[in-house]
Formats: C-alpha cells, sequence, structure tokens
C-alpha cells in the first residue's frame, strides 16, 4: 500500500511540495527534533547514594487497585481507550499484567512490546490551509498495558518522594 500525503509546504509562500519524501522530511524536522549530544565531563559525582527498600514484586492486588482507581469517563493518555474498559478487561488480565510487571520490574527487562507505540497524525477541523505543518497533530497510540504499568511506576515513586521527604 503506498502512503499519500496531502502536498505540503513549508511556510505560506513556499510552492506545494508534492515529492513523498521530501514531505515526510517536512513531517519529521516539524514534529522530530534532533537531540544534541550532551557533555558530562564537568559533573561532578555524586558522593552519597540513598537506597529505597522499594519491592520489585508487584502483587495482583496492587494493579487491581491502581485500575479499579482510575476515572471512569477518563482514558489514559493519549489513545482515547476509556478506563471503563480496562476496568471490564482487568477482571481478565489482571493476574499477567502483575506477573509480567514483575518480571519487568526484578529482571530490568522491558519488554518490547511495552515499548511500542504508533504515531498518527491527525490534521486539525477549520483550519485554512492544510499545506502547512501547523494544520496537523501528532497522537501516539501507546500500549494500554504499559500506561498502566508507568501509572503504577509513578505511584511508587510518589510514595517514596512522601516518606523520604524527598522535596522539602
Amino acid at each position: 500500500m503506498d502512503l499519500y500525503l496531502l502536498d505540503l509546504r513549508r511556510f505560506t509562500k513556499d510552492p506545494l511540495i508534492d515529492n513523498n519524501i521530501i514531505k515526510a522530511n517536512i513531517f519529521i524536522a516539524k514534529f522530530f527534533f534532533k537531540t544534541k549530544i550532551i557533555d558530562f565531563s564537568n559533573i561532578e559525582t555524586i558522593k552519597e547514594q540513598n537506597v529505597f527498600n522499594i519491592s520489585p514484586t508487584i502483587l495482583i492486588k496492587e494493579i487491581s487497585k491502581l485500575i479499579k482507581s482510575l476515572l471512569n469517563k477518563k482514558a489514559l493518555r493519549l489513545n482515547s481507550i476509556p478506563n471503563k474498559v480496562l476496568k471490564v478487561a482487568a477482571l481478565i488480565i489482571v493476574k499477567d499484567l502483575a506477573e509480567i510487571a514483575s518480571y519487568c520490574f526484578t529482571s530490568g527487562i522491558i519488554l518490547k512490546s511495552l515499548k511500542e507505540f504508533i504515531t498518527v497524525v491527525l490534521y486539525k477541523e477549520e483550519k485554512k490551509d492544510y499545506s502547512l505543518l501547523g494544520s496537523y497533530r501528532l497522537i501516539a497510540l501507546k500500549n494500554m498495558l504499559a500506561k498502566v504499568l508507568e501509572k503504577h511506576v509513578a505511584n511508587i515513586i510518589s510514595k517514596a518522594v512522601e516518606k523520604y521527604r524527598l522535596l522539602l
């Protein structure tokens, strides 16, 4: 299947571009910024390191509680899969999700499928000129299970910050 992109231009006064490779490069330049290499050579090393006692084993009841606490009329981030749907699916997948989470935390390995996401380019409604990149936005469709794990890790970090009074 050939990918079709509307003819684009970088600026209003530029001519329209119909070459898909150049159009893809315009999207890449607009939405995926170039990163620079950072020089860490002048940073002092940390002499004291605190170790926090946080269990890498994730219990089924922890994941169940997390999923139940999600608001029904919301979605976990960008892909708009309602939490209400996740709560129903959780009845079936919670045991496996807890096992996967525990494996990831104990081994330090994140499954490839949890790192994958799809980026979709959507046009913004009622724009005058769809040949300009400002008429579009990116939507990242991320693995729903990865989002639950991220939320769990965020909860762990939040509790550690409170318990050890890290933000004073």
